[in-house]
């Protein structure tokens, strides 16, 4: 049966913004890069309260990182910055005063905000003509920046303006390619999952995930094709003048609904 098109939702991370398209930036500046500065944050705010071992912390680091793939990869639930804090700070045995860690955490969390990765060439026209005819959303998961940083991060960049809801991972409490993160897009929306097209990088998430619930997915290419040869999807765009006419076409083949 023909699918009513009336809204679609995007991914964010290299499919709006090309992710570490900030670390050049950091480089010129004379930064760390973010894996690096990370734990050196943890280090310097331990410190400040007594020495501690700066090896100690990348080791609590880095298992806490790989506790939050494992979660994330298996059971599609994304921790917060605090609680990827907190399982550092008990690997450590070691605790932080209230103030200290709230600010530890805005400041991780703010580092993408702060030095901003850069939006993918024409993402903006795309999505003004895109918001003429559909409702837009935002489904995305939160590996280190917050939602609400990554709703700063959109604004900075003049994005923002075009989604009318946003699914954060961190917000909502699973993460892609669980149902609760489209759903709560289509519920903001006000429209039926089916009648949503999703557009992201990866095959697993971005594809698989949303037509296991009835809904259409386009491979997003522009900066990440490691899927394109084995993706399900309905489309494979490699930029969005291709995104645009794929979408129509979809809409055309249900019978458009515009959401606006």
């Amino acid at each position: 049966m023909p699918q009513t098109i009336k809204a679609v939702t995007f991914d964010l991370w290299d499919t709006l913004i090309e992710d570490e398209s900030d670390e050049p930036k950091r480089k010129a500046g004379g930064l760390r890069t973010k894996p690096e500065e990370r734990p050196h944050l943890v280090w310097e705010a331990l410190n400040r309260q007594a020495p501690v071992s700066r090896d100690d912390v990348d080791l609590a680091y880095r298992v806490a990182d790989a506790a939050f793939i494992n979660l994330w990869k298996r059971h599609s639930v994304t921790w917060t910055i605090a609680d990827r804090i907190d399982v550092v700070l008990q690997g450590l045995q070691q605790t932080l005063p209230d103030a200290e860690r709230e600010a530890l955490i805005a400041a991780i969390g703010a580092m993408e905000v702060d030095i901003p990765p850069d939006p993918i060439s024409g993402v903006a026209d795309a999505l003004e003509d895109l918001s003429r005819r559909y409702k837009l959303a935002i489904v995305s998961d939160t590996i280190v920046t917050p939602g609400s940083g990554l709703r700063d991060l959109l604004d900075k960049h003049g994005l923002k303006q075009f989604f009318s809801a946003f699914a954060f991972s961190d917000e909502v409490g699973r993460s892609k390619p669980h149902r609760a993160m489209f759903d709560a897009a289509a519920s903001q929306l006000a429209v039926d999952v089916t009648e949503m097209v999703h557009v992201g990088d990866r095959d697993h998430n971005d594809v698989r995930g949303p037509q296991a619930l009835g809904m259409k997915a386009v491979l997003f290419t522009a900066t990440r094709d490691n899927d394109k040869d084995t993706t399900s999807a309905d489309a494979v765009c490699p930029d969005y003048d291709s995104l645009i006419v794929a979408i129509d076409a979809m809409a055309a083949e249900g019978g458009m609904e515009t959401g606006t």
